[in-house]
């Protein structure tokens, strides 16, 4: 999927605070994160902090996609969790998981601001990491 499209999508939100994600949501003009998690994947529940960082110190929009997941299992984990993501995209048939050729949670994508994804991170995103993908989110935004 590097080099390609996002495929079309659209995903019902988690809540109010955290509508849905589309495929348009990732044309907006600037790069995102879209990371496919769920509550019930310990890797996807130890690299909050790590996507949390991300977001608030590096001021990097993270989306995310809650697989085969519900919103009440996102309110119990978001109670005692940080939650980095501006957008939570429900899919409970893995529908969209699918299209984007994942293999298992967690798995991030880096999507530039036209919606072409340029990288693919499969696992977790470790503190160790984060300075590897903010370089690829800066070369995201040169393209």
């Amino acid at each position: 999927m590097i080099g390609k499209p996002v495929p079309e999508f659209t995903l019902t939100g988690y809540n109010g605070l955290h509508p849905g994600l589309a495929t348009s949501d990732l044309k907006q003009g600037s790069v995102t994160l879209v990371n496919v998690f769920g509550t019930w994947c310990p890797p996807c529940m130890a690299e909050l902090p790590t996507l949390a960082a991300l977001a608030e110190q590096h001021g990097v929009t993270i989306h995310a996609i809650a697989y085969r997941d519900t919103p009440e299992a996102l309110d119990r984990t978001f109670r005692s969790r940080p939650n980095p993501f501006r957008r939570i995209g429900m899919d409970q048939r893995g529908e969209a998981v699918f299209s984007l050729g994942v293999t298992g949670a967690p798995e991030t994508f880096i999507v530039d601001g036209k919606g072409i994804i340029r990288y693919r991170h499969v696992g977790e995103i470790r503190p160790e990491q984060v300075d590897m993908i903010l370089n690829r989110i800066a070369q995201a935004r040169k393209s």
